[in-house]
């Protein structure tokens, strides 16, 4: 599993962190360092068993492009953990991923027969909003110019982390999206249901819990481990399933937020979803990674692949 330089997919300047493929800037603080030393602590024995599994029981090779998977990527947490090799060319592979950070891309032309997220290549929030509301039959986007009282504003772009409250009616400011703002709240906390979706299902869930005022953080006062059967109906794991295909979305992370009235709302996609969060146990962190390497080498394995472009 190794890679290039991490080195390489940041620039440290004036005491800040800028992520280049997404464009985040993030402090450099005694905060983010803490989060450092946490993610090391459970990267070393992924990474321990992504040795002892290429040693004994070696998995299948995986081509990762335009981009190979850092550390920090669910996916390749899991591939690690399932013994998976990251192939450099896709000749070697048995399947291929799409993996591009950009909120819109596209696919290489070229890939093992088996394809995961070729399909996926428009993850911006509108583009979201309206799978959606062809998926759950309700919306979530909103004309702020025409609507009275509280939406949220958010930037068009992949892992920004922009949103804000506003107050209509308002004009539509270039590249922002406005949506309901769904009470999510429990007490002076928000909780948002972190979904890993694989193969169109979910795969576990990670309940993160926020104080209000930092609702659009990404800085979690806690996070719970719990299966999806926990908190979804089945009709809603069906929606869910139908929101994936609509996607185009094989591997991916889910932001899934359940509003005071009972419904649900898929407010992101991260199709280069990273995890896990940081506030959740290690030993729960390593039980997600076990799963979803299940889960990993489930979809690696099927007979045929997903994606209907292939």
């Amino acid at each position: 599993m190794a890679g290039a330089s991490w080195a390489s997919d940041f620039t440290v300047s004036g005491g800040r962190i800028r992520v280049h493929k997404t464009g985040a800037d993030l402090a450099l603080d005694g905060a983010l360092l803490a989060e450092g030393a946490i993610w090391f602590a459970y990267y070393v024995p992924v990474r321990l068993k992504a040795a002892w599994m290429q040693a004994t029981r070696p998995g299948p090779a995986v081509w990762f492009a335009p981009d190979k998977p850092r550390p920090w990527y669910l996916v390749w947490a899991a591939a690690a953990w399932a013994g998976a090799r990251i192939a450099r060319t896709p000749d070697e592979a048995v399947a291929g991923f799409y993996f591009d950070d950009s909120a819109i891309g596209a696919p290489p032309n070229t890939g093992p027969e088996r394809r995961f997220n070729w399909r996926c290549t428009d993850v911006t929030k509108s583009h979201v909003a309206r799978v959606f509301e062809q998926a759950f039959g309700y919306p979530l986007m909103i004309d702020p110019a025409t609507a009275e009282g509280p939406l949220v504003e958010k930037g068009e772009d992949n892992g920004v982390h922009d949103g804000r409250i506003v107050q209509a009616p308002c004009p539509a400011l270039p590249g922002k999206t406005y949506q309901k703002l769904i009470d999510n709240t429990e007490g002076s906390l928000v909780a948002d249901l972190r979904t890993p979706c694989v193969g169109g299902r979910p795969a576990c869930v990670f309940i993160k819990r926020r104080p209000v005022a930092d609702r659009f953080a990404n800085h979690n006062s806690s996070t719970t481990l719990t299966t999806p059967e926990a908190v979804f109906s089945p009709a809603e794991l069906e929606a869910i399933s139908a929101f994936c295909a609509g996607m185009g979305l094989d591997w991916g992370g889910l932001d899934i937020l359940r509003d005071k009235d009972g419904r649900l709302y898929v407010v992101d996609v991260n199709k280069t979803d990273m995890g896990p969060p940081i506030a959740l146990p290690l030993k729960d962190k390593l039980h997600a990674t076990r799963l979803l390497a299940d889960a990993f080498l489930s979809l690696i394995n099927q007979d045929s692949a997903t994606d209907s472009a292939a």
